[in-house]
């Protein structure tokens, strides 16, 4: 454990001839951070803190490469503070006592600590809590860092007690400019990278500087002593393919299927194709997928047509059977089906109005010639008249009258045939 003999952390990460190119490109003030406008333009709460050296505790939320940690320095080197550093991945409570501990003898010397712990959402309840009385009484100033929901994976208790910034992913202009930055300020020596490179490394990066910088260094350092140009075919073979951000536990999980069911629902085949798409490559179960395709399929097109369940079940029966990837066709084949099927939620929205009744004003019991048994006399059979209807009430006393199934304008055929029905029975 160090002790306040040996020399204070700083903000400043520490640069070694094996340091990655985005780590010793990191911006060390507001001049040169790029992107997240939204949260640091003129007059904002957190770039008013930065610039008066009064940081507050917070949770900044970001996909991979969007700055988060960079952020952070920023925060900690603009006020008089000690940067304490831990990765929520490699320590446990012991290592944050030992912080606060150290953060309590600043304290006793008018010195302040700001606690930087990266991937907090890997902490457990327990651990998170042993932070609380720390922040509260201001011991130390956290900034927490997350790729998740801070709603979902941190604890209420410590979200009352900071602040949440949502870090946005970094567009390819934002891309592009870091990654001129790094060329221009020599990071590739004397090796030449062609436009058509930066182009390429700025649009597949995926908004991740980290993995675009990663790909630069590589591409140069593979063509360093060669050609010294680095062209398009270096900068794809340096970054291999696009990154996909996305995790089955966590936003992108629900925002993609969200994003999927609204496109399907929309009517719109190859929006539904396109969030298929990322699902499959983003490794989701398709499992998952199949169900969601079975419900929407019910929940919104229902009996304007009721082929569609029969597809979606089919799809949902193909993928346990043969599994991936040849399950994926039947998913595309349900999407592209299910996308252009007549759209109605007339039989939901029934259900709901049903149900709805029945909360307010409870279960009343069958008529006598409904109920099961000896004690259903008086049940008039619907076969034994003329089209199959019978004139006979079907519904309870208190409830005689209520509508609840209403066919829209894509239940044409099942609205005539409800009208002939309810005009056979005398309603």
């Amino acid at each position: 454990m160090s002790s306040l003999f040996d020399p204070e952390p700083t903000a400043d990460a520490a640069v070694g001839p094996g340091t990655p190119l985005a780590a010793r490109l990191r911006p060390h003030d507001l001049s040169e951070y790029v992107g997240q406008e939204h949260l640091l333009h003129p007059g904002s709460a957190l770039r008013t803190a930065i610039e008066q050296g009064r940081p507050h505790s917070m949770i900044l939320h970001g996909p991979p490469g969007s700055g988060k940690t960079t952020l952070a320095r920023i925060v900690a080197a603009s006020a008089d503070a000690v940067f304490e550093e831990l990765s929520a991945v490699e320590v446990g409570r012991a290592d944050v006592r030992a912080v606060i501990e150290r953060a309590t003898q600043r304290r006793r010397l008018g010195r302040g600590t700001i606690f930087f712990l990266d991937e907090i959402h890997r902490f457990n309840r327990a651990q998170q809590d042993a932070l609380l009385p720390a922040v509260e009484e201001g011991l130390v100033t956290l900034i927490g860092a997350t790729t998740e929901n801070p709603s979902y994976e941190v604890n209420g208790a410590l979200l009352s007690r900071t602040r949440v910034y949502e870090l946005r992913e970094l567009t390819d202009d934002d891309v592009r400019t870091l990654l001129r930055r790094a060329i221009d300020g020599g990071a590739c020596g004397d090796v030449r990278v062609e436009d058509d490179a930066v182009e390429l490394l700025a649009a597949r990066a995926a908004g991740d500087a980290r993995t675009a910088l990663a790909a630069l260094e590589l591409a140069c350092s593979t063509v360093a002593g060669e050609t010294g140009v680095v062209d398009e075919a270096h900068a794809g073979d340096a970054l291999q393919r696009r990154i996909l951000h996305y995790d089955r536990k966590a936003d992108r999980h629900y925002d993609t299927i969200s994003a999927w069911i609204k496109a399907t629902r929309g009517s719109d085949p190859d929006a539904s194709l396109y969030y298929l798409a990322i699902m499959l490559e983003g490794g989701e179960d398709p499992r998952f997928i199949a169900r969601r395709m079975v419900i929407l399929a019910s929940e919104d097109i229902g009996n304007a047509d009721p082929q569609a369940l029969v597809v979606a079940v089919a799809a949902s029966h193909a993928v346990e059977l043969v599994g991936l990837p040849e399950g994926a066709h039947a998913l595309a084949q349900a999407a592209v089906y299910l996308a252009l099927a007549p759209k109605s939620n007339a039989a939901y929205r029934a259900l709901g109005a049903a149900r709805a009744f029945v909360r307010d004003q409870g279960a009343a019991p069958p008529p006598v010639q409904l109920r099961s048994g000896g004690r259903g006399r008086g049940y008039d059979y619907p076969h034994d008249h003329p089209g199959h209807v019978s004139p006979q009430e079907l519904l309870p006393d208190a409830v005689v009258g209520q509508r609840f199934y209403l066919p829209d304008e894509r239940e044409a055929e099942l609205a005539r045939r409800h009208e002939a029905i309810r005009r056979a029975r005398g309603r």
